[in-house]
Formats: C-alpha cells, structure tokens, sequence
C-alpha cells in the first residue's frame, strides 16, 4: 500500500498526470478536486450563493456524494446522478474554491477521501492532500508551472470540450482562483514541509508522469 499526494495550483496539469501515472502503477486515482465541484454544482443548481457559508452548510445534509471506480476511472455521483463533464466548468472552478473555503464542508469531504486511501493504494490530487487529508503520504509532490502556461494548458482542454472561452478571461479566472486558494484561512493551497517542488513548465504530460514515478521509486526504494 502505498498514498501518493499531488498538490498545486489549478492547470498545472495534476488530475491528467494523476491519472497517467496511475494507469502505469496500477493504482487508484482519486480526484479530489471533483468532489469540490460536486458541491458547488449543488449549490448552484439551488441558487446560491457558494460564498454564502450558512446556506452552503445548510445544504449539506441533503447531498450524497458516491466515488465509484469504473475500469480504473473515478466517476462522482450526485445524489446518484453522474455529473461527468458538467463540472467541469470554469464556473464550477470558482464555484469549488468558494465552497472549499468553508471549514464543515472540507470536514464533510474528509472522511470520504481518507476512507478511499485506507482501502487503496492511491494517488490523491488537489490542493491540500499533503498537507492536510494525507499527512502520512510517503510521497508528497507539488506541481506548479507559471500562470500563462497553467492558463494555456487549461485553455486548451476547454476549448478541445468545444467550450467557448478566451485565453485572457482564463488566466484572470485562474489568478483569482489562485489568490483565494492561496489565502483562505481553512487548508490554504501550499506545499507540504516535506513535498517535493516539481516545475514542469517544460514538461510535457509523459515527461511530468516519468518525474513524478522516478520521485516515487526514489522514496519508496530508500525505505
């Protein structure tokens, strides 16, 4: 058994290598991120504010969130629905950095996540895995790159969804979302003390996947 934590910044490319080097070790994905989007669907489909602590916490009691593995994919369900793509907004972005501010709901997601990683071998992603849901993770990784090359990473996937935004409204969305993912009070996004800084401005999905199992047998072969 082994628990593998991927933290950084929105478009460094975490849940695509996550799952890459998944595939490769034969070990499960989880993505955490896509719980987050979860709620904030939820909370946008009801019509409120995500910002709007009491009335998001409020909410929680009548969300059910199931993680089901289907041939090595994770798929979130809502309340039994399978959300697929429709989290998977810029909207929902900004919807899931505000719902990720409020303490009772990481708490409400706490268990789910380390409940999967109890009975798995597992590669975790978001922003707070090594620090927070994984502290016991033998390998802790963060994963940045600069922001224009986060904002053309993840330009380019909206767009291959056929996704109508533009590069400039992307890296404004993605900066915002920095700010507050870096300053929230609960679970801010940095690195773990013990994490190791992976920069893969100039690395490709492949080349980011090889770095990150090299970090792996390097850590789990010196035990």
């Amino acid at each position: 058994m082994i628990k593998i934590a991927i933290d950084g910044p929105g478009g460094a490319g975490k849940s695509s290598v996550a799952k890459l080097v998944a595939k490769k070790l034969g070990i499960v994905y989880v993505d955490t991120g896509a719980l987050y989007r979860t709620i904030g669907y939820y909370v946008k489909e009801k019509g409120i504010d995500p910002k709007d602590a009491p009335s998001v916490v409020s909410c929680l009691p009548n969300i059910k969130i199931e993680v089901k593995f289907v041939d090595g994919t994770q798929k979130v369900f809502l309340n039994e629905e399978d959300l697929g793509d429709k989290i998977r907004t810029p909207e929902m972005s900004m919807y899931a950095s505000a719902v990720s501010a409020i303490g009772e709901v990481r708490s409400f997601l706490l268990d789910t996540q380390r409940d999967i990683a109890k009975k798995n071998s597992v590669i975790m992603d978001g922003r707070d895995i090594g620090t927070v849901i994984l502290p016991d993770a033998e390998v802790k990784i963060f994963l940045f790159a600069s922001p224009e090359c986060r904002a053309k990473r993840r330009y380019e996937e909206l767009r291959a969804k056929g996704q109508d935004v533009s590069f400039e409204d992307v890296l404004r969305e993605m900066n915002e979302r920095d700010k507050n993912d870096s300053e929230r009070e609960i679970a801010p996004a940095k690195p773990a003390e013990d994490a190791i800084m992976l920069d893969n401005s100039d690395l490709d999905l492949e080349g980011t996947a090889d770095a990150i199992i090299a970090i792996v047998k390097e850590k789990t072969e010196s035990k």
